[in-house]
């Protein structure tokens, strides 16, 4: 923990492509977090998409040798050892790369010759550390830090803590994560159960920690999506949540959007609210809701707020 913690005070960040279009409200909280928090920021100069799905699903290797760039940046441009993604496809692209870079000579070939013809030093495997928001927050300021600077506790909020299923798929791309007391679990999530409890609030059981909130099928086939975003947001509510905390903008726009349609395309009206981990732990620190950017959430969770003395 001692290593992580000082390892992790200065990070390059990776915002990524959502987080600089429809979940700005995730950068805003995630910057003014880590400004509270005494974490310093240092953004990936001149950064691309990671490849994303769409690439992916045409070409792998270009997907890998995107998100080595990312990589190569932090390393070799900007002299950093670690890369904190708050996007679950972003954090799980660079894993993803960091380990076809490792395991895969083709995979390192390609990479080799699109770098050279782009300009820029080859990332090599093991370079960079790639974190997510969750793991940069966690191991630098902990459970009994963050308790310690919450001005205004979440108490007597109830939340289901969704994790997504980039965060934990696949397994073998997260080495670090089941290693015992002190890691992540792949199978069982819980850092951002840690997080909020450490803040005040009152995680509910909630069985769809990790289920596939239909990201992916959004255009192809909307219907399923809204059925997949409905399991989710009903287990929620059965569990006796008011809120559905994520920690990946692809879910959270998925659950917002969805979560509006199944009111209009079924008939189907549910009333959890849908709110990035970073807001709810701004709000614990003190920091007004427009200063974590709940007023750019589509879910409008400002009654439930100032229901709860957070707004």
């Amino acid at each position: 923990m001692t290593d992580k913690k000082a390892k992790y005070q200065k990070v390059a960040y990776y915002p990524g492509c959502a987080l600089e279009g429809s979940a700005t409200a995730y950068d805003r909280s995630t910057r003014a977090v880590g400004k509270a928090l005494g974490l310093d920021l240092v953004d990936v100069k001149d950064w691309n998409c990671c490849g994303a799905m769409e690439v992916k699903n045409i070409d792998a290797k270009i997907q890998t040798y995107l998100s080595s760039r990312v990589m190569s940046i932090a390393a070799n441009e900007m002299d950093m050892d670690v890369v904190m993604a708050p996007c679950n496809g972003c954090y799980h692209n660079l894993k993803k790369a960091e380990y076809d870079l490792k395991n895969d000579e083709n995979s390192r070939e390609v990479v080799g010759k699109l770098s050279e013809k782009a300009g820029h030093a080859t990332y090599a495997s093991g370079q960079v550390e790639t974190i997510h928001a969750l793991d940069w927050i966690r191991d630098t300021i902990g459970e009994k830090g963050l308790g310690e600077r919450v001005k205004n506790s979440l108490k007597g909020l109830k939340i289901a803590n969704y994790y997504g299923c980039m965060y934990t798929r696949p397994r073998h791309i997260f080495p670090e994560k089941d290693q015992g007391p002190g890691s992540e679990s792949t199978s069982k999530p819980h850092f951002m159960d840690d997080l909020l409890a450490a803040a005040g609030a009152v995680n509910v059981e909630f069985p769809l920690k990790t289920a596939c909130c239909g990201g992916a099928h959004t255009l192809s086939d909307s219907d399923m999506s809204t059925k997949l975003v409905l399991n989710i947001i009903r287990a929620a509510e059965a569990a006796g949540a008011d809120v559905i905390a994520t920690e990946c903008p692809t879910c959270h726009s998925g659950l917002e959007m969805h979560q509006i349609r199944a009111q209009k395309r079924f008939g189907v009206e549910t009333k959890v609210k849908i709110i990035y981990f970073t807001q709810l732990l701004g709000l614990a620190l003190g920091l007004k809701p427009k200063k974590v950017g709940i007023h750019e959430n589509i879910s409008d969770s400002l009654g439930l707020l100032k229901e709860k003395g957070l707004a």
